[in-house]
């Protein structure tokens, strides 16, 4: 099956590269969004919700898993090309390049009109911090910190599942981030019911982020630095990020940009400092946007290859 899952894969990429997500499009993500939200209502309250947090995620992986399977068992049962394009859709599902670069154009386009309030109300559809009072060199480092951070969760590490186990653990990743987004926060509603989700979470991304970041360096010149001291600089920077896996991919567009990421956000009117990555070389700049999106896809086509490479080796073995 791994030659199966190879071909999938690379046809959701080219899917999703030219079709994305029209939202009009059923999706299964927002399923498991409804699935999360109504066991979350259900459960995350009384006592003990650490471990209605642990039954929760379990719940729902099992119910993606078994009907996953099931579609793609019933699929290949009609024929091999049947079952690839089934998968191949299926992974499409959980991968989101055009989205992301999209969603980074359109803080872009308005800054190019210097139309500020308009880039700051798009910025705020994909951040989570408060955005009324940035200017233009913040509004920019929050997208290029968006774009990094997500060029992980929302394309490559889906991909890695894929490979390991097709559609069907590619959307069981889909399901965990899913968690851990809906509930995986440190706050007193969710610390305890959101913990199971937040720490597996971390521990499925913790190979597929620095493997994104590493093929980032290989593939894209850095602007200030060698190349080889980026890959130092970019391993020492990516500890300092709260999150073991999101500094990854944040520092090694740092480094390959030449600017300074993290710093002060806000949240609510609640201050929080975040530790930079990369050198302040040059000021943050709207072009910084497009340049993040050329990072990505001038990644992926490697990132590719090396599962492509993983996957036959595999396969001979």
């Amino acid at each position: 099956m791994m030659i199966e899952h190879l071909i999938a894969l690379t046809v959701a990429v080219v899917i999703d590269r030219f079709i994305g997500d029209p939202p009009q499009w059923p999706h299964p993500v927002k399923w498991m969004g409804s699935l999360i939200g109504f066991l979350r209502n259900k459960w995350n309250i009384g006592e003990h919700r650490k471990w209605k947090g642990v039954a929760m995620i379990t719940t729902v992986l099992l119910i993606v898993l078994v009907i996953s399977i099931s579609i793609v068992v019933i699929a290949y049962a009609v024929h091999p090309i049947v079952g690839i394009l089934f998968e191949a859709v299926l992974i499409a599902t959980t991968i989101a390049q055009k989205s992301l670069k999209e969603a980074a154009i359109e803080v872009y386009e308005p800054l190019k009109k210097e139309q500020i309030s308009e880039a700051r109300q798009k910025l705020s559809y994909i951040v989570g911090r408060d955005t009324e009072e940035l200017d233009e060199a913040e509004i920019v480092r929050g997208t290029v910190e968006t774009v990094a951070e997500n060029t992980s969760d929302g394309i490559t590490a889906p991909l890695f599942f894929a490979l390991i186990g097709g559609a069907p653990f590619a959307l069981v990743y889909r399901a965990i981030n899913t968690c851990d987004s809906m509930v995986g926060y440190q706050n007193e509603k969710y610390i305890d019911f959101g913990w199971a989700s937040a720490k597996l979470d971390d521990v499925v991304n913790w190979v597929p982020s620095r493997l994104t970041a590493f093929c980032m360096l290989l593939v894209n010149k850095p602007r200030f630095i060698r190349k080889k001291e980026s890959f130092r600089l970019v391993m020492s920077d990516a500890k300092k990020h709260p999150s073991p896996n999101s500094g990854w991919g944040e520092a090694a567009v740092a480094y390959l940009l030449g600017v300074q990421l993290g710093g002060k956000n806000t949240y609510e009117g609640h201050v929080s400092y975040r530790a930079t990555m990369g050198e302040a070389n040059m000021p943050l700049s709207r072009n910084h946007i497009v340049e993040a999106n050329t990072i990505i896809t001038k990644t992926i086509p490697l990132y590719l290859f090396i599962l492509w490479l993983g996957g036959v080796l595999i396969a001979m073995a």
